[in-house]
C-alpha cells in the first residue's frame, strides 16, 4: 500500500518503493522444504482515494478500480488482486513501472489512513486467509475520512498531568481497527516517512496491536537514506513470520501469569493473539506467587503458541520450563537476571504511561530499584557502614540501566524530541526482546583506534561518558537505532586516511550516511564490526558521522548515559546517591 500523495512522488521515494519491489519480491519467504513461496500479493496506491490494481497473469496490462467511498471501503475486485508472484510477474512489474508516472503530475497532498488498512484487512477476509499489509505512508491523514487526525502537538501539556494523553490514540477507530485486523490475522506493517508532526501515538496503535513492526524515518532524503530504508524492507519481508497467532501461558499450582507486554492484543486475561509474530518480537509476562511454592518440585511454566505458517499450515509450539524455587531470599538475588528486569521495568513504565503523570512513573521505579537494594541489604548481606551502598554480584549493573531507563525521551520530556519520537521509542520498546532492550538502554561505545587490525578479536567497550572519549581516538557508538561515529580534535591522520581516504580532520565530509570503501585494512576492520553489531538487530542503524566540537555532537552526547542529562536526568554518580539515601529511609 503506496501512499502516491504529491511529496512522496515528488521526493522520489515512491519510485524508489516500485524499483526495490522488483528485487523483494523474488524473495518472498518459504517452507524449507518448498520450491516456491505459497505468499500471494497484491498492490493498492492511496492518497484521498484508493486504487486496486488487477495484475493476473492473463492481462497485457495492470488495470486500476479506484475506490472512492472511504466512508465504508470495500474491495472491488476478487479475482486478479491477490496473486502468485511468479505467475504474474511480468504484469507486476509493468505496473510498478507506470505507478511513478500514472501520479507524476498528481497536485493531491491529502491522505486517508484508517481506510487503507480496512481495505487490506477487506481483501484477505475475503481471500479467507491471514497476511501482511505493508504500508509507505508520510503525513498526518487529514482527508475527510474515517481515521482522520488533527494535529495536536501541544507543547503546553508536556510536564502537566494531561501529557498522557499525547502517548494515547486521539480516536477510538483505530482501536477497533486493530481488533478487526487481528480477529481477520491481517498484520500491519507501517513505513513512515514524515516531516513534521503526524501522530504516532493514534497512527502506530494498529502496528502495535496486530504484531506489526513501525519503522521511521525522519526527514527522508532518497540519496541519504534510502540505503538504511531498504535494508529495513529487505529484512522485513524475507524474516520468517508466523500468523493468526494465539498464545497461552500455564503454570503449576502456586502462582499465575498475571501481565502481558509486547506487540499484542488482548481480548481477555489469558489469549495473547498476534496477528503476525516474528523471529525479532518478544513477549514479556509478569508472574505473581499468592500461593507456597514447592521447593521440591519447583514452579513450572507452558507456553503454547498456534499459529499458521506461510505455507497455510496451522501449527502448534509448546515450550516447557521448569524452575527452582527457594525460600531463602539470597538464593534469588544470586540467580536473578538484570537483562530481563530492565527488559520488564522498561515494558511496564512505557505502558503506565498512558494513564499515569511521567513523575508518578519516574518515582515507581526509583522506589522499585531502592526496595529490591534495600531487602537484600536487610536480609542478605553482611552487616557493614550505614555509608556503604550495596549491591548483589548479579545486581551490580542495575542501577546504570534503571538510571539510562528514566532518562530515556518516554519518561523525561526534552524539548529537542518530537512527541512523535517518543511515541515510536515507546512502541518499539514494548515488543522488544532481552537483548535489544539492552543496548538500546546503554549503547555500546568501541574504541575504534585501538583495534588490533591483525587480529579476529573486537576492542572491549568502555563505559559510556564523556571522560572515556579521547582527542585523539575514533569511537563507535550504536544502540540498535542508530549508530555515530565519533573522531577526537586530534585524530591521527593515518587512521583518518585510512577510514576515509582524505589527508586530515577537516576534509572529513559528516553528510555522507556510510563509510566510504576504502581498501585500507583500517576500512576493512572497521566495516566488519560495524557489520557485526547490525546483523544482529532488528533494525538498519542510521550512520551519523561525529566531529569533536561540532554541532550534531550534541545529539551523539545524550547517548553517554552515563553523564549528567543536558535536559535533565541523573548523572549515574549522582543517581547512586539518590538511591542510597532512599535505601537508607527505608532501613531507618
Amino acid at each position: 500500500m503506496i501512499d502516491v500523495s504529491y511529496s512522496n512522488v515528488k521526493n522520489g521515494l515512491v519510485r524508489l518503493i516500485c524499483e526495490e519491489l522488483k528485487t523483494v519480491l523474488e524473495n518472498l519467504p518459504k517452507e524449507e522444504q518448498e520450491e516456491a513461496s505459497a505468499i500471494r500479493v497484491g498492490f493498492v496506491t492511496y492518497n484521498k482515494v484508493l486504487h486496486f490494481f488487477n495484475v493476473k497473469s492473463n492481462l497485457a496490462q495492470p488495470q486500476m478500480m479506484v475506490v472512492t467511498d472511504v466512508a465504508e471501503v470495500f474491495v472491488p475486485l476478487l479475482d486478479g488482486f491477490l496473486v502468485n508472484y511468479q505467475e504474474s510477474k511480468a504484469v507486476i512489474h509493468n505496473l510498478l513501472d507506470q505507478i511513478p508516472e500514472i501520479f507524476g503530475n498528481s497536485n493531491e497532498n491529502e491522505t486517508v489512513f484508517a481506510p487503507v488498512i480496512q481495505a487490506g484487512m477487506e481483501a484477505l477476509k475475503a481471500a479467507d486467509c491471514p497476511g501482511k499489509l505493508y504500508i509507505f505512508h508520510s503525513s498526518l491523514p487529514t482527508a475527510e475520512a474515517p481515521g482522520k487526525l488533527k494535529n495536536r502537538d501541544d507543547r503546553k501539556l508536556i510536564n502537566t498531568d494531561k501529557e498522557k494523553t499525547l502517548f494515547q490514540p486521539q480516536t477510538n477507530i483505530y482501536e477497533t481497527l486493530a481488533k478487526d485486523c487481528v480477529a481477520t490475522g491481517c498484520c500491519v506493517n507501517l513505513f513512515l516517512f514524515p516531516n513534521q508532526y503526524v501522530d504516532v501515538a493514534s497512527m502506530g496503535l494498529v502496528t502495535q496491536q496486530t504484531g506489526g513492526t513501525l519503522y521511521k524515518y525522519n526527514n527522508f532524503q532518497v540519496h541519504l537514506d534510502s540505503q538504511t530504508f531498504l535494508n529495513d524492507l529487505r529484512n522485513d519481508v524475507q524474516k520468517m513470520i508466523g500468523f493468526d497467532a494465539i498464545m497461552r501461558v500455564r503454570t503449576s499450582t502456586g502462582f499465575r501469569a498475571t501481565d502481558f507486554f509486547g506487540a499484542i492484543y488482548m481480548n481477555n486475561t489469558t489469549d495473547v493473539e498476534m496477528a503476525g509474530v516474528d523471529c525479532d518480537k518478544a513477549v514479556t509476562v509478569e508472574f505473581k506467587h499468592d500461593d507456597k511454592l514447592s521447593e521440591d518440585s519447583g514452579a513450572l511454566i507452558q507456553c503454547a503458541v498456534l499459529y499458521t505458517t506461510i505455507s497455510g499450515q496451522r501449527r502448534l509450539r509448546i515450550h516447557n520450563i521448569g524452575l527452582n524455587c527457594s525460600s531463602q531470599l539470597a538464593d534469588l538475588y544470586k540467580s536473578c537476571e538484570t537483562d530481563a528486569l530492565i527488559n520488564f521495568f522498561a515494558k511496564s513504565a512505557f505502558s503506565a504511561v498512558l494513564t499515569q503523570p511521567l513523575k508518578t512513573v519516574r518515582d515507581i521505579l526509583v522506589h522499585q530499584t531502592a526496595h529490591m537494594l534495600a531487602c537484600y541489604r536487610k536480609n542478605c548481606a553482611n552487616p557493614s557502614a550505614v555509608s556503604q551502598l550495596i549491591l548483589p554480584d548479579a545486581m551490580k549493573v542495575l542501577p546504570v540501566y534503571m538510571n539510562s531507563l528514566l532518562k530515556n525521551c518516554v519518561l523525561l520530556s526534552r524539548p529537542e524530541i518530537s512527541m512523535d519520537e517518543r511515541a515510536y521509542q515507546r512502541q518499539l520498546v514494548m515488543a522488544m526482546a532481552v537483548a535489544d532492550t539492552q543496548l538500546f538502554f546503554y549503547p555500546q561505545l568501541i574504541p575504534i583506534h585501538t583495534m588490533d587490525i591483525k587480529s579476529e578479536t573486537l576492542p572491549a567497550a568502555i563505559r559510556c561518558s564523556e571522560e572515556r572519549l579521547s582527542e585523539g581516538g575514533v569511537f563507535l557508538l550504536a544502540n540498535g537505532l542508530r549508530m555515530f561515529l565519533w573522531l577526537g580534535g586530534s585524530t591521527p591522520p593515518e587512521l583518518i586516511q585510512g577510514i576515509f581516504n582524505v589527508p586530515s580532520f577537516t576534509h572529513i565530509n559528516t553528510d555522507v550516511t556510510s563509510l566510504p570503501e576504502v581498501g585500507s585494512p583500517y576500512s576493512q576492520k572497521l566495516r566488519l564490526i560495524m557489520s557485526n553489531i547490525q546483523q544482529k538487530k532488528p533494525y538498519s542503524m542510521k550512520l551519523t558521522i561525529v566531529k569533536q566540537r561540532e554541532q550534531p555532537e550534541i545529539a551523539f552526547r545524550q547517548f553517554l548515559v552515563e553523564d549528567k542529562g543536558l535536559y535533565g536526568g541523573a548523572s549515574y554518580v549522582d543517581f547512586l546517591c539518590c538511591v542510597h539515601k532512599e535505601i537508607c529511609q527505608l532501613l531507618s
